[in-house]
């Protein structure tokens, strides 16, 4: 409930931040505060403290879209937390993004824990993949030492090769942890890390041992899990919190019970939450792992033999694996018959099932590849829990040490395995009449020369997972982001996140002057229905309209145009631009703001990565330019299957998916050009559709109130 006494003490704490830091009160930002404190003073708790569910099923949840500038972050932590410490809950803050995570813990709750007056402690919580696995690294070094050992041998992707540099490097963290100048924190070590160094000295929750684990005492992820528990606030990411979703709730954070979420970034979550919950598996790749897997399965056996049960399951476990690899080789030819029906189409890069369904032919063979690796998880599972139980065992004649050594190789294996029983349960399973079908599809891989096939699954919609797994759960929710409204409603994000209709919904004013930009429909710009032409017509334009001396943002929706419009580019005008995919992103955006403030122009050359998340404030961008409306790749297996089955049911999957996608997109495109509110500058669209279709003059309503102008 939301008191007088707690009303006051918001009050008070937003107007002791605001006279401490010198600033001024905004609208949108008290309004903001306002909505949140609302919703969750309306939740009521029942004697064990969890929330009466009432008849307002969405009184709970407060869903916010609030514009740069709003300082939506201070807006949703301070009645949070309030309310938070209030029902006696944990609040735990979701953002989408590591550079959002890192601003909230290091700069925003510190801020407001200094100059609110409110107490109130917090932490940052990672996955375990984001820490140092000390038993991986002492063994990784110890086995390099003392020469390759031969189960390694076998296994590329488990396993991959460590080079003399490599070991360097790990003995470096080593000597860093002895003396406590590393936190084992991935991304607080000194350089920046690629991807296959650090993947083969972490760990997952099925390699991890746990608690059992000698080096649980200095464990980083274990120390930092551990500081959760005391503290009033988490600040966490999406998918972490969907990973313990999954696991049901409460694995690694609060249970949602016991939890005020709020997610910035919101508009990612649906999109999450689908590729969470998506199945995949390569059909060649599969096949080879299964056959290494027999092959080091003695070594394995013949280091843990005595281990409680465990021998029983691995005299077993030859068997099961022949039988996987077996009938995955005779499945193999039909869907690479399958696969090849697209060979020659340029415009398709997967086969996807009409409606998700796999055709009768095809069910029997993939009930039983599901029961092989339903069989195999099963094996592998209880092996696993033999192990673990021989870890607690002071009488286990196994030396402890072996046992630490190979169950997380086991685990790896365990993991996959039920990786695969999952993908092969959607192929062999039918969708129910009525419910919303899932979208199964081939995608041929070119791996080091070789054809390979990825077999995908995935929900279209995560609607339905995240009303049962979070939104019916949790005690509270906020969901915040720039934008969630498409053409002036909630409606697009109501479908894909399956918030309730009754929740709190509010758009809050920026305060930004939109009348500071201008939006320009130039006269030679065409529609971009014919690829050709349109990109003719920016090559021929794109000089006129770039100031060489000026920062510039050009956003194209497809490489190949990007790349086509730069090579014809005057060669002085290409001596500025940036193209991505020539250096990273982060290095582009530090290039670009170094020619500016060098006094000289830059032009950036991107893709949708650079229409969202990207802060080039001021003269660093005071034109953005716009190639085309930005409709989806129409070969997308998901939203293809989401517009087939939105057809089905009598809707117009264009008007209902496909615009208020664009529009979403556009409005984060051109959110690009003002981010303070002293900023200026142009928007060019080069793609007429905008005023001559229909549609295109629904979504020119739907962007921010520029000052139009439109050339005949």
């Amino acid at each position: 409930m939301l008191t007088d006494d707690l009303k006051k003490q918001i009050q008070s704490a937003y107007s002791t931040f605001l006279e401490n830091k010198g600033l001024k009160s905004r609208y949108g930002q008290k309004l903001m505060i306002a909505e949140i404190a609302k919703a969750l003073g309306s939740i009521k708790l029942d004697g064990e403290n969890h929330r009466l569910v009432e008849e307002r099923a969405g009184g709970h949840i407060c869903v916010v879209e609030a514009g740069t500038g709003t300082g939506k972050t201070i807006a949703y932590l301070l009645p949070a937390l309030v309310m938070a410490k209030a029902l006696g809950k944990k609040l735990v803050v979701s953002t989408a993004t590591v550079a959002l995570q890192e601003q909230i813990v290091n700069k925003d709750l510190p801020d407001l824990h200094r100059n609110s007056g409110l107490n109130f402690s917090f932490t940052l919580a990672k996955g375990r993949g984001r820490y140092l696995c000390l038993s991986k690294l002492d063994n990784l070094i110890a086995e390099y030492e003392s020469g390759i050992n031969p189960t390694r041998a076998l296994y590329e992707d488990e396993y991959p090769s460590v080079s003399a540099q490599s070991i360097k490097l790990y003995q470096s963290m080593v000597e860093s942890l002895a003396s406590n100048k590393w936190n084992g924190e991935r991304d607080t070590w000194p350089q920046a890390l690629e991807q296959n160094e650090w993947q083969i000295i972490t760990t997952d929750h099925r390699q991890c041992t746990g608690r059992r684990c000698s080096n649980v005492s200095v464990c980083s992820f274990f120390k930092a899990r551990d500081s959760m528990h005391a503290v009033d606030c988490i600040v966490t990411n999406h998918d972490l919190v969907l990973a313990d979703l999954a696991l049901g709730g409460g694995a690694i954070l609060p249970a949602p019970e016991d939890a005020i979420f709020v997610f910035d970034e919101g508009h990612h979550l649906p999109q999450k939450a689908l590729s969470h919950f998506a199945h995949h598996s390569r059909m060649l790749s599969t096949s080879k792992w299964l056959d290494q897997c027999n092959k080091a399965l003695g070594a394995i056996l013949g280091a843990v033999s005595g281990a409680g049960n465990v021998d029983r399951y691995g005299e077993q476990l030859p068997a099961a694996l022949i039988d996987c690899k077996q009938r995955l080789d005779q499945l193999y030819p039909v869907f690479d018959q399958l696969a090849q029906s697209i060979a020659f189409d340029d415009r398709q890069n997967h086969y996807r099932f009409d409606n998700g369904v796999v055709p009768q032919d095809l069910l029997v063979p993939c009930v039983e590849l599901y029961k092989g690796f339903d069989r195999l998880s099963e094996l592998l599972s209880k092996m696993c829990d033999e192990l673990t139980q021989a870890m607690e065992d002071v009488h286990c004649p196994v030396p402890k040490i072996d046992l630490e050594n190979n169950y997380p190789l086991l685990g790896t294996w365990q993991s996959r395995a039920e990786a695969n029983r999952d993908l092969w349960a959607s192929f062999a399973t039918p969708d129910k009449s009525g419910a919303v079908p899932k979208a199964r599809w081939i995608t041929p891989i070119d791996h080091t020369g070789n054809l390979d096939l990825e077999i995908c699954s995935s929900p279209i919609l995560a609607a339905k997972t995240l009303e049962f797994s979070l939104w019916e759960k949790a005690c509270g929710a906020v969901i915040t982001s720039a934008t969630l409204t498409a053409l002036g409603n909630f409606q697009r994000f109501q479908m894909r996140a399956g918030t309730p209709p009754d929740a709190n919904y509010h758009v809050v004013p920026s305060p930004f002057n939109f009348q500071q930009a201008t939006l320009e429909i130039p006269s030679a710009a065409v529609e971009a229905t014919n690829a050709d032409v349109h990109t003719l017509a920016i090559i021929d334009d794109l000089p006129n309209l770039i100031d060489p001396e000026a920062g510039t943002l050009v956003l194209f929706s497809s490489r190949k145009q990007m790349l086509d419009v730069f090579e014809d580019m005057p060669e002085d005008l290409r001596d500025i631009i940036l193209v991505q995919g020539d250096n990273s992103k982060q290095e582009m955006l530090v290039q670009h703001k170094q020619a500016i403030d060098a006094g000289q122009g830059s032009v950036l050359f991107g893709l949708a990565s650079f229409a969202e998340g990207v802060d080039l404030p001021g003269k660093y961008c005071t034109h953005v330019i716009i190639a085309k409306l930005p409709f989806a790749v129409p070969d997308d297996p998901i939203e293809a299957s989401l517009s087939e089955w939105i057809e089905a049911r009598g809707g117009n999957a264009f008007m209902e998916i496909t615009v208020p996608d664009a529009s979403l997109k556009l409005i984060q495109a051109c959110g690009r050009l003002l981010r303070t509110e002293s900023d200026t500058g142009k928007i060019s669209l080069l793609d007429r559709r905008i005023i001559t279709k229909r549609y295109g003059k629904a979504i020119l309503n739907s962007l921010p109130p520029f000052t139009h102008i439109i050339h005949k």
